[in-house]
């Protein structure tokens, strides 16, 4: 039995320095090296004050800025630390009550824009922190925007397209816009990225 015992002792001793510590510091030194912005957590700062991340979405609610996707974590939106979705399927009815109520709720917001509401704009994603929407509901909120802020519509719209993001690598996913930076830009703030 003692035979058996002291060589598992060291293959596990081994392994758990070589994977529990050397990997972990290995990669993360790598991380910082190559990506220090992301390792850093993509933190962005305005004049010296870190206001969020462009990795995880904010919850905007006054009819002046732009609103992101709605978040299914828990205790509250956005919540980086409870990352998760709703799991409610298509055919739940407390999916179909609360994509309704994000409609009204667009809808009264806005009560003059009748274009279609966006998909993004009223069913929150599988990570619930998304910080990016979609060009369709970036646009449809330029009207609401716009009236709030005194700006005219194509003001509004000219900002998303200039904040727009293409296709990850030309062809992954949409083209999209970040919240935080678009409402960033409509104060006029010139934030960076630590």
């Amino acid at each position: 039995m003692k035979t058996s015992i002291r060589p598992a002792l060291v293959i596990f001793g081994a392994l758990t320095l070589i994977c529990g510590v050397l990997y972990p510091m290995a990669v993360t030194g790598i991380g910082r090296a190559v990506f220090p912005a992301q390792a850093a957590g993509s933190i962005v700062e305005v004049d010296g004050k870190a206001v969020g991340s462009e990795l995880i979405g904010q919850s905007f609610t006054s009819p002046r800025y732009f609103w992101g996707r709605p978040s299914a974590t828990a205790p509250m939106a956005n919540n980086a630390a409870g990352s998760g979705g709703s799991n409610l399927g298509p055919m739940n009815p407390a999916l179909t009550d609360a994509v309704k109520g994000r409609i009204a709720a667009l809808m009264a917001a806005d009560p003059g824009n009748t274009a279609p509401v966006p998909v993004d704009l009223v069913t929150a994603s599988a990570s619930g922190l998304d910080p990016d929407i979609s060009l369709a509901a970036a646009r449809y909120q330029a009207g609401r925007i716009a009236a709030a802020r005194g700006l005219g519509t194509e003001q509004v719209r000219a900002l998303i397209e200039r904040e727009a993001h293409g296709r990850s690598f030309g062809f992954f996913g949409e083209p999209r816009v970040n919240v935080l930076a678009l409402n960033l830009a409509l104060d006029g703030k010139t934030a960076h990225t630590r």
